[in-house]
C-alpha cells in the first residue's frame, strides 16, 4: 500500500511516567547539591538512575525533553528581535522622504592576459537604482567624482551618499579636519555624506548585495577579452536591471535636480553637513576626522550619529539603538570648527 500521503507520527504515543519526571527533577537538585563534580545535567541524571536501578530506564534524551518541559534547564533561548527598517539611522530616509544612494569598490579583479579591474558600484536603498563603472587598474578619487556627477546629473541628486572609510571616500588620514574630494563634491551639490562604521553588520547590506549580483550576472557569467568588453557587459546588465525595477525606481522618493551651471571647486570653503555613524570606545569616546571626542562614559562600545555642521562649527551626537530605531536622542553637543586649507590637487 502506498503511505506516502499519511502522517508519520504514531497513533499513540508513550509518554513517561510522571514519577518517573518527578524523581528527574529531584535528582537534579540532589546532584548540583551534593555531587563532588557538580554535574546535574540530563547525562548525569541518567547515570544516577542507571545506579539505582530504575525501571523503565529512560534515555538521555528523554530526560533532556522532561527537563525542558518542566523548564528546569539552565540555559535560556535567545530573544530574536526583528531588524530596524532600511537607512532607520538616518532622518528622512526611514519615512522614505529623502533617497540613500551607497557606493563601494569591488577590487582583485584582472580580465585573463588583459589588465587588473576594479569597479565603483551604486545603488539607491528605496528605488534600487543601479550603477556600475568599471575601470582599469584601481578606482581613485577622481574617477568617483567622475562617476558620481555622470550619475548624479542622468538621474538626479539624492539626499545622502553613503561610504566607507577608504581614503578614496573620506580622504587621507594623515592629517586631522581633512575633508576629501568625494566629501567636497557631495557638499557642493547639497548631498550629505555619510561615512559607516567600520566591520559593522547592517548598513552596508545593499552596496554589498549589488556588488554580488554584479559579479555573479556580469563578471562571471562572461569571458571578457578587454576592459571596453566587461564596460560593454556591465552597461548592459545595468540598463536591463534599470528596466526591470522601472516601478520602483519610479516610487522612489523624489531626487533633487542637478544644477545646470554648477562647477566643482575644490578650494572653496566646505559648507553643508557630514555624518559619521561610529561605535564609542570602552571609554565613552568616538573618533571622527582625526580627532577624539568624549561622548558619554554610560554609553561604551554603543553606536552613534556623528553630524558635523560645518556651517554652525559644531558637532552633534546622537545616540544609536537597533531595539529602538525611532529613538535617536541627543548626547551631545560640541563647538569644532575645522581650520580652513588649501586643497591639495
Amino acid at each position: 500500500m502506498d503511505w506516502h500521503d499519511r502522517p508519520c507520527t504514531p497513533h499513540r504515543t508513550t509518554r513517561t511516567d510522571v514519577i518517573i519526571e518527578d524523581l528527574v527533577l529531584t535528582l537534579r537538585t540532589e546532584l548540583g547539591q551534593a555531587s563532588d563534580l557538580g554535574f546535574h545535567g540530563a547525562e548525569a541524571i541518567h547515570e544516577a538512575l542507571k545506579a539505582r536501578k530504575i525501571e523503565p530506564l529512560p534515555s538521555v534524551r528523554t530526560i533532556h525533553r522532561i527537563l525542558e518541559r518542566r523548564g528546569a534547564l539552565d540555559g535560556r533561548r535567545r530573544t530574536r528581535r526583528p531588524a530596524p527598517p532600511p537607512g532607520w539611522y538616518l532622518p528622512g530616509v526611514l519615512s522614505q522622504g529623502r533617497e540613500l544612494d551607497s557606493f563601494d569598490v569591488v577590487e582583485g579583479l584582472a580580465i585573463k592576459d588583459g589588465p587588473q579591474v576594479e569597479v565603483l558600484n551604486g545603488i539607491s536603498l528605496h528605488g534600487g537604482l543601479p550603477a556600475s563603472f568599471p575601470v582599469q587598474a584601481s578606482v581613485t578619487a577622481k574617477a568617483v567624482v567622475e562617476s558620481l556627477i555622470e550619475h548624479w546629473r542622468a538621474f538626479g541628486l539624492p539626499g545622502y551618499a553613503q561610504f566607507d572609510n577608504d581614503t578614496i571616500f573620506q580622504g587621507t588620514h594623515a592629517h586631522p579636519g581633512v575633508i576629501g574630494r568625494v566629501s567636497r563634491l557631495c557638499l557642493s551639490l547639497g548631498v550629505v555624506p555619510v561615512f559607516v562604521v567600520p566591520h559593522e553588520f547592517g548598513f552596508q547590506s545593499a552596496i554589498e548585495n549589488y556588488n554580488g549580483m554584479w559579479q555573479a550576472k556580469v563578471w562571471a557569467r562572461f569571458q571578457h577579452g578587454s576592459l571596453p568588453d566587461l564596460q560593454g557587459h556591465s552597461q548592459r546588465y545595468v540598463t536591463a536591471l534599470r528596466r526591470h525595477r522601472a516601478d520602483r525606481i519610479e516610487s522612489a522618493p523624489q531626487r533633487h535636480a542637478f544644477p545646470e551651471r554648477w562647477r566643482l571647486n575644490l578650494q572653496a570653503r566646505p559648507r553643508g553637513r557630514m555624518m559619521y555613524l561610529r561605535r564609542t570606545s570602552a571609554a565613552g569616546t568616538v573618533e571622527v576626522l582625526g580627532r577624539v571626542f568624549e561622548v558619554d562614559p554610560h554609553w561604551l562600545n554603543r553606536l552613534v550619529r556623528v553630524e558635523v555642521e560645518l556651517d554652525e562649527d559644531k558637532i552633534r551626537i546622537y545616540r544609536l539603538r537597533r531595539r529602538e530605531p525611532t529613538d535617536q536622542p541627543l548626547l551631545k553637543e560640541l563647538h569644532h570648527q575645522i581650520k580652513k586649507r588649501r586643497f591639495t590637487e
